[in-house]
């Protein structure tokens, strides 16, 4: 693995990562979600990270897989890797708590109310924060080895969870403002959660690069699929639906698929 497709796959994950930035910034300064918008984007977002785990992170660690295990050997391990990446973000998703799991998402309208101002800024900024790092760190693992492959792959996916962090962001910052009405704060405690992706990239090069190999890489791009499939199916197309806009996130789904199955035909011709 060369220094620089290492250091590419840092900076995609950072500007995934990073996103929950933007989500803050549309919290604390717009007055009403635009919920058309965040639809389209949801199911934009859901529509890119199924399509590429399907049609291209599958089959490629299917092919190493089999290369390694034989023709059944490498389908079983595609299924445990598959399953095991969709199991380990369940997991996560079921020992946090609904009501302080950032995918438990806000619109900027919260910020209005004036219930729970009361909660310490210790406790809401600390437990958000820490909720949103268990969730980002399989996110961050998942961002950081798609990078290291081909940019077609790479750069949507990147997009995708970053257009997948910003809502989050918003679900961090409308809390956390509730609790401190300090703006500044609840930017900055958003902002900075959303570091757990890169320190989740960094855990992968560090126990997962001394061991690279292609049954490796086999493993985690399946696993990969199965983290974003679940993120896609559990997260990113009920959050849509929650706002009552079905067709328009449908629509962004769609188009998702068409760009990204576009994307990568064009970068193989």
């Amino acid at each position: 693995m060369s220094e620089h497709a290492v250091l590419l796959a840092f900076g995609l994950t950072m500007i995934a990562g990073l996103s929950t930035g933007i989500g803050s910034l549309i919290a604390l300064m717009a007055k009403r979600t635009n919920t058309k918008f965040l639809c389209a984007s949801l199911g934009f977002s859901a529509g890119v990270m199924l399509y590429v785990s399907f049609m291209e992170l599958l089959p490629i660690a299917k092919e190493e897989l089999s290369l390694h295990l034989g023709g059944k050997g490498g389908n079983l391990g595609l299924l445990l890797a598959f399953f095991g990446g969709m199991g380990l973000i369940t997991l996560i998703d079921f020992l946090i708590p609904e009501s302080n799991n950032p995918h438990e998402l806000q619109g900027v309208e919260e910020m209005e109310k004036p219930d729970n101002r009361k909660k310490s800024l210790h406790r809401t900024g600390i437990v958000l924060a820490l909720s949103l790092a268990i969730h980002n760190f399989p996110e961050g693992i998942a961002t950081f080895t798609s990078a290291l492959g081909e940019l077609s792959v790479a750069i949507p996916i990147t997009i995708a969870i970053a257009i997948h962090n910003i809502p989050e962001g918003i679900a961090v910052s409308v809390p956390i403002y509730h609790a401190t009405g300090n703006k500044r704060k609840a930017f900055w405690l958003s902002f900075l959660s959303g570091l757990a992706e890169p320190a989740g990239a960094l855990i992968a090069y560090l126990f997962l690069m001394p061991f690279w190999s292609p049954l490796i890489n086999g493993i985690v791009l399946a696993a990969v699929a199965g983290i974003m499939v679940y993120i896609s199916l559990d997260e990113l197309l009920p959050t849509a639906e929650k706002y009552g806009e079905h067709h328009i996130s449908i629509s962004g789904l769609i188009a998702g698929m068409i760009i990204m199955a576009l994307s990568l035909f064009l970068f193989m011709v």
